[in-house]
């Protein structure tokens, strides 16, 4: 059994959390934190296929040239070599499981803005 209090925490960016619920070379499950008007920076993986699930909040999820707006109990899948970006927009926190297949650490090409 995993609970977020007791999953391995880590932080990102400018005051984000994430918390490794599953953590193997062939599969990630992390929940993440996104504090109010933050992003992640855009990026793509080689290898690994990502699927975002909102639990609170709203997302602005950048995939490829297309924009989505996701809210809590929405998700999308997000293939591999496709630019990405996730940003919270809203004066909330926003917070979600990204699910990769294989882990996705050390898998990541950062973009340009």
């Amino acid at each position: 059994m995993i609970r977020r209090a007791t999953a391995e925490h880590y932080t990102w960016g400018q005051g984000c959390d994430g918390w490794h619920l599953v953590r193997t070379p062939e599969l990630g499950v992390i929940q993440e934190r996104i504090l109010p008007n933050t992003a992640e920076v855009r990026h793509y993986h080689r290898r690994s296929r990502q699927f975002f699930f909102i639990l609170s909040g709203r997302a602005r999820l950048e995939l490829g040239e297309e924009v989505f707006s996701l809210g809590a109990g929405d998700g999308l899948e997000v293939p591999p070599g496709t630019p990405h970006r996730i940003r919270n927009d809203a004066n909330a926190d926003l917070e979600f499981v990204v699910v990769s297949q294989p882990h996705s650490h050390g898998d990541r090409v950062v973009l340009d803005d």
